[in-house]
């Protein structure tokens, strides 16, 4: 598949490594963006106590601190930028806020890199789990817009 600028969906899971490996073997472009979500500490402390039923806690991050949670996005991300380039790409990185969930995160990144396909591992769960968890790459698939290549994991 002959493409120009292949996304892929990176947070450094086993999965997502196998993403990039198969990327490179099918898709001709060597060009790639390598995203990874990640949602700001304040958001994932507000999302737990209200999941938990516990009041949130007068918390603010220091103003000119970085969050830490986009300090840990930044590092898993180099990991697959750095991975993506030995496969064979001319890899960027970007990491993408994560506003309301994150396939919507990696469909804004798509939209706004105009990339021609998205690419992402998947925990490949099936039966009652698979219905009970939906995957980050079925909404990606579901409302991306765009051709997806979803990578399942290898058998172990």
């Amino acid at each position: 598949m002959a493409t120009d600028l292949v996304m892929i969906a990176y947070d450094g899971t086993d999965n997502a490594k196998r993403a990039i490996d198969y990327a490179a073997r099918f898709l001709t472009s060597h060009r790639a963006v390598v995203v990874t979500a990640w949602e700001p500490m304040v958001r994932q402390a507000a999302r737990m106590s209200g999941l938990s039923g516990v009041l949130q806690p007068e918390w603010a991050p220091e103003a000119e601190a970085e969050d830490i949670a986009l300090t840990d996005a930044k590092t898993v991300n180099q990991e697959g930028v750095d991975l993506a380039r030995a496969a064979g790409f001319d890899a960027d990185g970007r990491c993408a806020e994560c506003r309301t969930t994150i396939w919507n995160a990696i469909t804004s990144a798509a939209d706004e890199l105009d990339a021609d396909v998205i690419v992402s591992g998947t925990r490949g769960l099936t039966g009652i789990r698979a219905l009970l968890q939906s995957s980050v790459a079925d909404q990606v698939l579901k409302h991306g817009h765009r051709p997806v290549l979803v990578v399942p994991p290898g058998k172990d």
